[in-house]
Order: C-alpha cells, then sequence, then structure tokens
C-alpha cells in the first residue's frame, strides 16, 4: 500500500509542487516581499521558518483527502476486499506515504531556509526534538486528512475539505506574533492547535524550548491524531 501511493504521487506533479514547491514559493515571498514589514525582534527568516514547516506539513493535505476518496467511489476497495490485505493497510499506506512527502518538502524548506540566512541555535537533541514533534504532526493531520477523505462524496469534495487544515497555520503565530493581532483574531491565535505546535519548533530550534508549550502541543497532536484515527476506521468500515 505504501509502494502504491509513493507511485501515485510521483506520478502527480500537481500534488508534488503544492507540497515540496508551494511552501518554498510562500517562504520567498513572505522573507523577501514582507519581512522588513514585521517588527518580530529577530531575524524574520528565524521567526517565520518554523512556522512555514508546519505549512509545509499542511500543504499535501489536500492531495492526501484526494486519493483516499477516489479509492473509495472508483471500486479500488472492491479489489482489495478479496484480496489478502488488511484493511488497516489501505489507510495507513495513505498516511506514511503523507509523512514521507512531508519529510521532504520540510526538508527542501530548511534548506532553503539556511540559504535565506536562517541561523537556528539548536543542539543535536533539539534537532531531535524538532523531528519527532514533525514526525507527531505529520501523523495527525494524516489521520485526520483521510478521516476527511473517506467521509466526503466525491474527490472533488474531499480536496476542499482539506482547506481548512491548510488556511489555519496562518490564523496562528506562523507569520506574526498572536499577541500583533486584533482583538477576537489574537484569542483565536492563542487557542488554536497550531499556535503552541509552532511555538514549540519555535523554541527547539532557538535553542530555548518550553515544556509548557511542548506538552500542549503533544497534547494536540496526540489527540488530533486519536480522534482521525478512529473516525477513519469507522468510517472505513461503514464505506467498505
Amino acid at each position: 500500500m505504501l509502494r502504491r501511493n509513493v507511485t501515485h504521487t510521483v506520478r502527480n506533479p500537481t500534488s508534488v509542487f503544492n507540497a515540496v514547491l508551494m511552501p518554498i514559493v510562500i517562504m520567498l515571498m513572505f522573507v523577501y516581499m514582507f519581512g522588513d514589514a514585521f517588527d518580530v525582534g529577530v531575524d524574520y527568516i528565524d521567526y517565520a521558518t518554523p512556522g512555514l514547516m508546519l505549512l509545509a506539513v499542511c500543504y499535501g493535505l489536500g492531495a492526501t483527502a484526494t486519493s483516499v476518496n477516489s479509492d473509495m467511489t472508483k471500486g479500488v476497495i472492491n479489489r482489495f476486499k478479496v484480496m489478502d490485505v488488511p484493511r488497516g493497510a489501505v489507510l495507513s499506506g495513505h498516511v506514511i506515504a503523507g509523512l514521507l512527502t512531508n519529510l521532504i518538502a520540510i526538508g527542501a524548506l530548511v534548506g532553503v531556509a539556511f540559504l535565506l540566512g536562517f541561523d537556528p541555535a539548536a543542539s543535536a537533541l533539539d534537532w531531535l526534538g524538532v523531528a519527532g514533534i514533525v514526525v507527531l504532526l505529520a501523523l495527525a493531520a494524516g489521520w485526520l486528512t483521510v478521516a476527511l477523505g473517506l467521509a466526503a462524496k466525491s474527490p472533488e469534495t474531499a480536496g476542499l475539505a482539506a482547506v481548512p487544515l491548510i488556511m489555519l497555520p496562518f490564523f496562528s503565530s506562523a507569520i506574526v506574533p498572536a499577541e500583533k493581532m486584533g482583538p477576537g483574531l489574537r484569542q483565536f491565535a492563542e487557542y488554536q492547535p497550531f499556535t503552541p505546535i509552532i511555538e514549540t519548533l519555535r523554541g527547539l530550534l532557538n535553542g530555548a524550548p518550553s515544556a509548557g508549550d511542548a506538552i500542549t502541543a503533544i497534547a494536540w497532536c496526540v489527540g488530533i491524531a486519536l480522534v482521525g484515527y478512529l473516525w477513519a476506521r469507522s468510517t472505513f468500515e461503514k464505506r467498505a
């Protein structure tokens, strides 16, 4: 199942562009076009990179939701049902393929960030923590996206179902600090799940991680992953 989904991803240039190149384009746009307009107390590339890493995870979700829904609506699942294939492998293959795509996208994004002057103070242990948070986030977002894809009625609506997850980082501390936002939006940014995840990544990359942010981030990721997994398995059993 993993090999099948990776093959589909490689053969779909649009999904590769969205997952890998689009976050880099957004980084170049914000750093070169808007970076000097934001007063964040540090070089803007150092501030923005953690949020853009999260954005790189989100930009590949639409393709995952569409792929999952296509399996359900185009009869492929009926073929798997008569083969010696565990049903859980069908869903896990999509999640792990999405995770690998996210790691490639984030690796490319961080490489470009270094070219633009990114200068983290993270130790080897901090980088390990960054990798752990990224993997946990990708798994959580992957299971939730699979559930959304299964719940949608068509591949087109499945792709649209992932749009709120793609937009949510823009309403967090990814681009500007939450305290610089207007009333209402500031409170939303402070209490939505992506902000503590971004702040955890930012603290790790700065070499000064916050235990409070880390615990909150892990709790959000585990909670989202659990809800997504249970929802996906329940919907898959009903539709398959």
